[in-house]
């Protein structure tokens, strides 16, 4: 099922704010989940946990992003009522950085040890993240009650990713592995502080935490993540009756919005919504309407699943 919505002004004003409102009535941790020890993980990933209901929403940014990208939206999360956990995944913001390629079974690893106290969860995943949320509940599906899929970059290959980036000048950078990493230097050596400047077009502390990873960190993710994992093997795969939520913004240059819409038409009971005029940022754009799509996917799920209140909070 597909929707667009038209947004009725000329966009959302972004809140550059880090706390993201979330206000005092919730308690609000910073943690380490997961372990090293034999798990393939070198360290815990870093997290920021908001007390509610379950089952928990958990957040996964995208590539080049932190876990405060979520906060950078005038949306507070806590207006859902539920138990949040706001995930740095491995190689990015406060989360540790080795030097290894960044694969698929890597970053699932240590999101796996991440996750592992959450006996179920709903997952909001933007970009690479939401590539990982779905990749997450085919490995794991006992733990995921549902997905929300905001901005999912599913190219089919590095062809066909090279032909999608080779559309605009300068393109051809996002799919020559030299290139990027020496974009990636460049940036974090030299452009890193001007960011906020260059790209007036997105909160202040999304614009700086760009910086925030490093350039095997953000490379081999782009590549083994992106590029030459199958998205639509993962999205065959997954557990009948899993609901999930597709978001795209049709004014997407970085994700191809034909990409997503294939993999949401693979079954009927999957909704994929097109935000008017919004780029590869929805959360940014558009954040009431995500908000809104994250509750009403929050609500089917308790609807197919009733949890009992968490009397113990």
């Amino acid at each position: 099922m597909t929707r667009t919505w038209h947004p009725t002004l000329d966009g959302d004003a972004a809140r550059s704010s880090a706390d993201g409102g979330h206000g005092a009535s919730r308690a609000i941790r910073i943690d380490a989940h997961g372990a090293g020890s034999g798990t393939g993980t070198p360290g815990p990933l870093h997290t920021i946990d908001i007390d509610g209901a379950l089952p928990a929403v958990v957040f996964l940014h995208g590539l080049g992003g932190t876990s405060r990208y979520w906060s950078a939206a005038s949306v507070p999360l806590p207006r859902f009522g539920h138990r949040a956990r706001l995930v740095d995944l491995l190689g990015f913001g406060a989360s540790p950085k080795p030097w290894f390629s960044y694969t698929v079974d890597r970053h699932l690893n240590a999101l796996h040890e991440c996750l592992r106290d959450l006996d179920d969860s709903v997952i909001v995943g933007h970009s690479m993240g939401a590539a990982l949320a779905l990749s997450y509940a085919v490995r794991h599906p006992q733990r995921v009650s549902g997905l929300c899929l905001i901005g999912l970059p599913h190219y089919g290959g590095v062809e066909n990713a090279a032909r999608w980036f080779g559309r605009s000048p300068g393109g051809w950078v996002y799919t020559n592995m030299a290139a990027t990493m020496l974009a990636c230097v460049l940036t974090r050596r030299v452009a890193g502080r001007l960011l906020p400047r260059l790209l007036p077009n997105v909160p202040r502390i999304v614009a700086e935490d760009l910086v925030r990873h490093h350039m095997v960190s953000s490379t081999t993710s782009l590549w083994q993540v992106l590029y030459r994992h199958d998205l639509a093997v993962d999205a065959a795969a997954l557990a009948p009756g899993l609901p999930i939520s597709f978001v795209h913004g049709s004014a997407d240059t970085t994700a191809p919005i034909d990409g997503a819409r294939a993999l949401a038409g693979m079954r009927r009971e999957w909704t994929f919504e097109v935000l008017e005029g919004v780029d590869h940022h929805p959360w940014l754009r558009a954040p009431q309407r995500c908000a809104e799509i994250v509750a009403a996917l929050l609500a089917r799920v308790e609807a197919a699943c009733p949890v009992a209140p968490d009397t113990d909070r």
